[in-house]
């Protein structure tokens, strides 16, 4: 998914913004949960791109350590069903001297770090 955002730590990521790329791996029994090819017993993709699109649009932090914790925890809170969470978050257009395409950060959630 990438989107535009507003994090970071210095005036100009907050206030121009930067491309933000993240990637969502959901951890679900399908092999138990899914028997009759119906969409209810499952997690709606197009339902956690929009928990994820609402989320990076009305959140700014500074890190983006700390946007992952707490996108993670809303996943797993909106998600119940869900076993974890796996979150790759991209950063891109740093405002570093040097060459570098991106900074990454991968991060994981379960249930039992949120009960």
């Amino acid at each position: 998914m990438v989107f535009h955002t507003y994090n970071g730590v210095f005036d100009a990521e907050r206030q121009l913004g930067q491309k933000l790329e993240i990637d969502c791996l959901m951890t679900y029994p399908i092999e138990e949960q899914v028997q009759d090819d119906d969409l209810h017993e499952t997690v709606s993709y197009a339902d956690v791109y929009e928990t994820i699109r609402q989320f990076v649009s009305q959140h700014h932090y500074k890190l983006i350590e700390s946007l992952a914790n707490h996108l993670g925890k809303q996943i797993l809170r909106d998600y119940p069903q869900l076993q974890a969470v796996h979150l790759n978050i991209r950063k891109y257009n740093l405002p570093i001297e040097g060459v570098l395409n991106n900074a990454e950060i991968e991060v994981d959630f379960h249930h039992e770090q949120n009960d």
